[in-house]
């Protein structure tokens, strides 16, 4: 079933992505598609100013009839530009970037490194890839001190959230490099969704190494099958035979 959403009503996703805003703060919302987040904020009066972030025309046109309609163009700004071009100094405390992989949010963060100079709190919903998230973050002195995994209309999302701190102090209590692949936070309450996703992510690492096994054999199809063969490794770590709760 899809969702009818709009500005009053949420997916899951993006509701989750929601509730960890601050109150009375300044939100940019980066890809923000047809501003549904920044406006939804706005009207329930968790926001004081917001940014609807847009590189593409048909978004950004989208974002804009949407605000204009919601009388709330005084309220939020609707801004095309990539990534966080869209934000001057002091426009915005929190970010948002939510429905990409996390290769591309970590590459927008790091593009935009001298804009979030006045911003306190990132709230990032990856697709794909969150561990490319969690490197960055930990290598740019922020503290992910947050975690959620859901499921929605049959797709697995992650959401991460991050303030400036000690990088390191989520990861205190798992191995980092277990921590980094599939969350800390995650890790350590290991829910259904989480169970269910790398259990997935485990059985297609295991397809491609059935493929590289029938591939020619060169160094590089060997070094492959290595680092296939030690992701499943980490994987059936972390699952510690207990797949079968979520099956």
């Amino acid at each position: 079933m899809v969702n009818k959403l709009n500005t009053d009503k949420l997916s899951v996703r993006l509701e989750t992505v929601a509730k960890y805003v601050p109150k009375n703060s300044r939100v940019a919302d980066i890809g923000s598609d047809h501003a549904y987040l920044p406006s939804y904020l706005v009207k329930n009066g968790q926001i004081t100013f917001g940014i609807a972030g847009e590189v593409a025309k048909g978004p950004f046109q989208s974002a804009e009839k949407n605000v204009m309609a919601e009388g709330l163009s005084e309220m939020i700004s609707v801004r095309m530009g990539d990534g966080l071009e869209v934000i001057q100094p002091g426009d915005a405390d929190c970010i948002t970037i939510a429905g990409m992989g996390g290769s591309l949010i970590a590459s927008i963060l790091e593009s935009g490194k001298d804009k979030l100079a006045e911003v306190n709190r990132l709230i990032l919903q990856p697709n794909i890839n969150a561990s490319a998230i969690r490197n960055w973050l930990v290598e740019n002195n922020w503290e992910l001190i947050a975690e959620e995994i859901i499921e929605e209309d049959s797709k697995i999302y992650e959401i991460l959230v991050a303030e400036r701190g000690e990088p390191l102090k989520p990861y205190r209590e798992v191995s980092l490099e277990n921590g980094l692949l599939v969350g800390p936070f995650l890790l350590q309450r290991k829910e259904k969704a989480f169970l269910k996703k790398w259990s997935l992510e485990k059985n297609n690492w295991k397809r491609i190494y059935e493929q590289l096994e029938g591939a020619a054999p060169t160094a590089e199809t060997e070094e492959k099958k290595q680092e296939v063969l030690k992701k499943i490794a980490l994987v059936e770590g972390v699952l510690d035979h207990e797949e079968s709760e979520w099956s």
